[in-house]
């Protein structure tokens, strides 16, 4: 039995493998490019596996995504069909996306770009902002991640609403859903955090229709998937003060091109696509776990449906 490993750098590969093979020392866990029979496969561990990459796999009974989203494993138009996907969550992934919200949201409701702009000119500025309570937050999204975010900034003071594909109920959260309930989410939201997964319906969904429904001078932090957001319209929309602020953790392409405007726009925060990110020591214990459940059972609570795309 052996699990294929990939990951776009060689050495996280490697590391990934190391500490599955501690966990799972009945198993041969190899890197995918290094398996020596192919037959052998029966799961695939990867994050944005190569085109065509799993296809020499006939024995395959799962692939395991790094991740909360598996529309970087969809990607692959080569892709084995009919195979089930399980995707990785757990609290540490939760934790960490609810650090990167809670500290982008307070960072924009604060007007820290603009106190970290008024250091470098050596100027002396009191801004005063409208407490927490005055600042509406809407989270796009509301699986694992967006309900522990929404939930988070809720108990920090924001009147929060969430928005989804279908109806939600949290506590403290004004939930809204479906496309009946987009318009209502979007009015008097300041701060739009998107943590949608990536599908047919939401790629673009951060466009210049769904800025300009927003308070004006709103901040958006997107933190999902690069392909949520429409590079052009946001740009434009900073121009015209339409929003006043963003933090980017996901692009299109990634690494971002160093001649992408998003880097020298200085409204724009860029981060490394940091927000959640997994790390192997904790993440290769919830994927041994998968898949020991999914062997015996042939199913886990984490197991994604390929046709809705999360």
């Amino acid at each position: 039995m052996t699990i294929a490993v990939s990951l776009p750098a060689e050495d996280k590969t490697e590391w990934w493998c190391q500490m599955l093979r501690d966990l799972m020392p009945d198993w041969k866990i190899e890197p995918l490019d290094k398996v020596e029979d192919p037959d052998a496969v029966t799961y695939t561990v990867v994050w944005r596996p190569a085109t065509g990459a799993m296809t020499p796999f006939s024995n395959l009974k799962a692939i395991v995504s790094l991740g909360a989203g598996i529309d970087h494993v969809l990607a692959d138009k080569q892709l084995p069909q009919d195979v089930p996907i399980i995707r990785t969550v757990g609290t540490d992934l939760t934790q960490r996306m609810k650090e990167y919200v809670a500290l982008h949201v307070l960072r924009h409701h604060r007007e820290m770009p603009a106190i970290e702009a008024n250091q470098g000119r050596k100027l002396w500025e009191q801004i005063i902002v409208p407490p927490a309570t005055q600042r509406r937050v809407g989270v796009m999204g509301l699986g694992n991640l967006g309900s522990a975010a929404a939930e988070l900034l809720s108990q920090i003071g924001f009147p929060v609403v969430g928005w989804s594909r279908s109806p939600k109920e949290l506590q403290g959260v004004q939930c809204y859903s479906g496309p009946d309930g987009f318009k209502s989410f979007l009015e008097g939201t300041e701060i739009l955090v998107c943590l949608l997964p990536l599908t047919d319906s939401t790629r673009g969904i951060l466009n210049a229709d769904t800025f300009n429904q927003l308070k004006r001078g709103g901040s958006i932090i997107n933190a999902a998937r690069g392909p949520h957001m429409v590079d052009s319209d946001l740009i434009e929309a900073l121009n015209s003060g339409q929003i006043g602020a963003a933090t980017l953790d996901v692009f299109h392409v990634e690494p971002l091109p160093d001649t992408h405007p998003f880097w020298s726009n200085p409204k724009i925060t860029v981060t490394p696509h940091i927000a959640s990110m997994i790390d192997a020591p904790t993440g290769s214990k919830i994927v041994a776990k998968n898949i020991r459940i999914f062997e015996e059972t042939g199913t886990v609570p984490d197991l994604a449906d390929a046709k809705r795309g999360y």
